[in-house]
């Protein structure tokens, strides 16, 4: 579980990621909420999600392999 101050850090995060997409996201992208979500998926796909993927993908140490992580 998150402690307090853990979870301040991603929410400041949060924030400042929320920053850059809005500043790099074209105007048509941002006129309902459905393009929103597929600009932001699209994003997401492209910058976030081989890091995050690659990270995930990492085994810790002590868990088994059919163990689920949190």
């Amino acid at each position: 579980m998150m402690n307090p101050e853990e979870r301040e850090r991603l929410k400041a995060c949060h924030d400042e990621i929320a920053q850059i997409l809005y500043r790099n996201s074209p105007p048509e992208s941002l006129e309902d909420l459905e393009s929103i979500e597929q600009h932001l998926r699209q994003q997401w796909l492209e910058v976030m999600g081989p890091d995050i993927a690659f990270f995930l993908s990492k085994q810790q140490p002590g868990q088994k392999k059919d163990e689920k992580g949190p």
